[in-house]
């Protein structure tokens, strides 16, 4: 038996091969002492063998095998090129160590196959990367390539995945284990609102901030499948990757893409502080590390089509007035785009609304001392364009497909549509300076395809290296495009259409256990939001846009004086601390009332934190339970000051201290006994900062 192991300060994984077969995950969690016996490890690992079992339990390797009567889901599908199946059988050949990497090569001599698994960990962000590839020397038919595939614990009651729709994005689901499989397909050709790739399997009795956890995801923007199986034996494995069929064609060699999995012993947050950094740090590459995220302004709630450039530049003096740094001009400034049926493809600006072109608009947004961005849906197309009238053969799917919302997609696997594209940005971006494209999909793909994912992945990365001062937000009716794959290529994502302060309370908790602040958009929106006709007070509005990269998206024209007034301050107060919190890690904690969703983002350095409790609902018992806060020095003194003191309303009427001005608690006090805040209305957030003295 030859075993092996990656390890950081958090956990250790280990892998072990028998007989010269493909390796098998025989550890993964806290940190195994140097010396550690590890094929003693492999030995007591093993399961028996009773009545109604094979004489010996085939491997769940990192590719398990049905050549080896692997009784679940193989790890690996594929035909010859003449449809004729085959099923390979793997040989280790060698595996190839370095401090922080494993490469496992494995062929099968009879297919003339080789099968290679890389894996990677991260000693400061403890993400194990892995990525598996296929070699084969005639061109086969991939059906099912999974990523390196890892067991789930067995200490497991419970694994959550993540769904959700249009403007509900980050539902988090819960389903018991059980024999069988929990399995997810996503077949629409994007990451998709409705499943994001990300999977969290919590240990028994474990919660935010207490007890052991695993978690996946798979940095993929195209169609993903993902596998949850529990064996008749009670083993359990997990997979992950493209879509099953996503390569249409026969090719000699596939790979999947980054699946990113990550041990924590302290509950959820301690994956979610993993993925967060690892995303901000290693994944996302930034034009201009140096600068601060700017507060951001879009004006498509305000202006929708109507473009007018004496009323857009009317709205970037006010904007700017309110703190706003960037100004973003949305859908209808081009072609005849007076609504959604019409023009996508066709960008060249609208003479009728822009007789002078965009230079004066974008002049007086910089007069303003704000930066200009624009909207683009670069992928897509009206049937009522010139482009389509020009070329329909451009368009990907079936001539009588089904729209979503009048357009189809173009293919971006043609070379010559991924130029077309480029020209047309690139003219633009080299005639006026525009430092960020808010880069829109808002349709599903009719046939899932990878090649339209990497076609899209080359023309974006095509114009990041000609304009590398270029910042791009990926949105697709809001968040049915956020993964670590399209987040390799852009900086924020817009995580909903829905600009509800309190539907975005709940998305951007659930989203932050993989996404950090830095990366996240969120818009104060108008009084009366667009999408729930729900009325929000502008407090409220303020404080939830300011838990992530913070920005407006209403017309500032129906801004009363107190409102404006609000919204100032606020935005100040971003301003004044985005540096350390954009960089910081966001922690979700427990709440002991369920009405209450409440996060705690604290410095890198454990200097400082911020911690924000919205009330979501009303809460069922009359008086706040106290709110335990988390991963705090327990020696060290805090000074907690209630940033909002003056929002307690007249029903508030205790003598709370909190309400008076700051206190000094210990780590251990604010982490046990907690902080009791005061009473509030629903819909309401309170903002509490703490220093360590």
């Amino acid at each position: 038996m030859d075993c092996w192991r990656l390890d950081d300060r958090r956990q250790t994984l280990a892998l072990a091969s028998t007989g010269g077969r493909c390796p098998t995950v025989i550890y993964w969690g806290p940190p195994l002492p140097p010396d550690e016996d590890l094929q003693a490890v492999a030995q007591v690992s093993q399961l028996d063998v009773t009545g109604g079992m094979l004489d010996a339990n085939p491997d769940l390797s990192l590719c398990p095998e049905a050549a080896r009567s692997f009784p679940g889901q193989p790890g690996m599908i594929v035909r010859r090129a003449d449809g004729e199946r085959i099923i390979p059988k793997f040989t280790l050949r060698h595996v190839t160590q370095s401090d922080d990497s494993l490469t496992v090569t494995c062929e099968d001599p009879v297919h003339v196959l080789t099968y290679l698994a890389v894996l990677r960990i991260d000693p400061e962000t403890h993400v194990i990367e892995m990525q598996a590839r296929l070699k084969a020397q005639t061109p086969m038919h991939l059906h099912w390539l999974a990523a390196p595939v890892l067991p789930a614990p067995q200490q497991s009651d419970e694994m959550i995945d993540v769904a959700g729709r249009w403007c509900g994005e980050f539902q988090l689901n819960r389903t018991a284990w059980s024999p069988g499989i929990r399995y997810r397909e996503n077949r629409t050709g994007r990451t998709g609102h409705e499943h994001f790739p990300g999977l969290i399997v919590p240990c028994r009795g474990a919660t935010n901030t207490t007890g052991e956890a695993f978690a996946f995801h798979y940095g993929w923007s195209g169609g993903h499948r993902m596998i949850a199986e529990e064996l008749p034996d009670g083993r359990r494995q997990i997979q992950f990757g493209h879509a099953a069929r996503m390569e249409t064609a026969p090719s000699t060699e596939f790979r999947t893409a980054p699946l990113y999995a990550c041990y924590s012993s302290d509950g959820l947050n301690g994956c979610a502080i993993s993925f967060q950094r690892h995303l901000r740090d290693r994944v996302v590459t930034w034009p201009k590390p140096d600068t601060p995220r700017p507060v951001h302004y879009n004006c498509w709630e305000a202006v929708y089509f109507d473009h007018d450039v004496p009323k857009l530049k009317d709205i970037a003096t006010r904007a700017a007035a309110l703190g706003a740094e960037r100004f973003v001009l949305d859908d209808g400034w081009f072609g005849q785009r007076d609504d959604d049926t019409s023009s996508l493809s066709d960008w060249e600006v609208d003479p009728r609304k822009y007789p002078d072109g965009l230079g004066p608009l974008i002049d007086h947004v910089h007069a303003c001392g704000m930066t200009f961005g624009i909207w683009f849906e670069p992928e897509m197309i009206n049937p009522d364009s010139n482009l389509h009238r020009a070329h329909p053969d451009w368009a990907l799917g079936a001539e009588d497909q089904i729209l979503g919302r009048q357009q189809k997609a173009l293919n971006m696997a043609l070379p010559e549509v991924r130029d077309f594209l480029y020209d047309r940005i690139a003219a633009l971006l080299s005639a006026h300076e525009i430092e960020y494209i808010k880069w829109d999909h808002n349709r599903v793909l009719p046939q899932p395809d990878a090649e339209q994912t990497r076609g899209s992945y080359a023309l974006i990365d095509r114009l990041r290296a000609d304009f590398p001062h270029l910042e791009i937000e990926s949105c697709a009716s809001g968040g049915g495009r956020i993964d670590f794959g399209i987040l390799a290529r852009t900086q924020r994502v817009w995580l909903s259409d829905s600009n509800d302060a309190l539907e975005r309370l709940a998305m951007q908790h659930n989203a932050a256990l993989f996404l950090p602040a830095a990366v996240t958009g969120s818009h104060v929106g108008p009084r009366r939001c667009h999408t729930s006709g729900r009325i929000l007070d502008i407090s409220f509005r303020a404080w939830v846009a300011a838990q992530r990269h913070m920005g407006f998206e209403m017309d500032p024209r129906e801004l009363d004086d107190r409102e404006a007034r609000v919204l100032r301050e606020v935005t100040d107060w971003w301003k004044a601390n985005r540096d350390w919190m954009m960089n910081a890690d966001i922690q979700r904690l427990d709440s002991a009332d369920p009405s209450v969703i409440a996060e705690q983002q604290s410095a890198r350095d454990g200097h400082r934190f911020v911690l924000f409790a919205g009330k979501a609902a009303t809460s069922a018992q009359i008086a706040p339970r106290p709110l335990r806060l988390t991963r705090l020095n327990p020696a060290a003194r805090y000074e907690i000051n209630l940033r909002n003191r003056g929002d307690a309303g007249a029903l508030s009427r205790g003598t709370l201290t909190l309400k008076d001005g700051p206190v000094t608690l210990t780590g251990t006090a604010l982490m046990h006994n907690g902080l009791t805040l005061p009473w509030s209305f629903p819909e309401t957030m309170w903002v509490i900062e703490g220093k360590r003295l």
